[in-house]
């Protein structure tokens, strides 16, 4: 595997939580790029295992011009510097985000939060977390009042793919096109009453409003 998880959207980091690392170390990862593709793609499948919703999302720090039609960088791009973000949401956990700018390759600060993954995983073997407990201190604050349970790029990216982006056409318009467009697609009268997708387009888009994005 060489290609990123099917599951997995890119965006340009918006703002990192915190104080960035001031002094960055090289890592001791001897692994080679497509077994952490490998890693991410297996703990992001148990992740959202059994939840259909689950969205996740990866924020590097460049631009949105560094990232091609497909969504995926460039070849020559270059990050501003080397933190990147993880956000995952789903129906059961809620939203989760995993930054990391401990190392100074954003590669390695990506494994690093594979294997953190894949730690908190193992913790379940043990029998003693019921209700996903280990997960708290990763737990992303909802954005504006009434309780949004995503972040806003984890919103976006749920619109998105709603609205049926696909890597031949990523981008799909404006954001507010993009919210028309699978509002449309998602309504219950075009879905024999199903209102999941619905459901998910609404909350997503009330994200974004409290954001100031849509």
């Amino acid at each position: 595997m060489t290609e990123y998880p099917a599951s997995l959207t890119l965006r340009p980091i918006v703002t990192w939580p915190g104080k960035p690392t001031a002094v960055r170390e090289r890592s001791r990862f001897s692994a080679p790029w497509n077994a952490t593709l490998r890693l991410l793609d297996r703990e992001l499948f148990e992740l959202g295992k059994g939840n259909r919703s689950a969205v996740a999302v990866l924020q590097i720090a460049m631009r949105e011009q560094d990232f091609r039609q497909d969504g995926m960088p460039r070849a020559n791009s270059r990050p501003e510097h080397p933190g990147v973000i993880l956000s995952v949401t789903d129906s059961i956990k809620g939203p989760l985000s995993f930054p990391c700018d401990k190392y100074d390759r954003w590669q390695d600060n990506l494994r690093a939060i594979a294997l953190s993954l894949e730690d908190l995983r193992a913790i379940d073997r043990h029998g003693v977390t019921q209700n996903a407990e280990q997960y708290v201190g990763w737990k992303a604050i909802g954005t504006g009042a009434g309780g949004a349970s995503q972040t806003v790029e984890a919103a976006e990216a749920t619109l998105r793919r709603l609205a049926g982006a696909t890597v031949a056409n990523m981008e799909l318009g404006t954001l507010a096109q993009v919210y028309r467009r699978a509002r449309g697609d998602a309504h219950p009268d075009r879905n024999n009453g199903e209102r999941a997708a619905w459901d998910q387009v609404e909350s997503a888009a009330k994200v974004l409003r409290a954001a100031g994005r849509l």
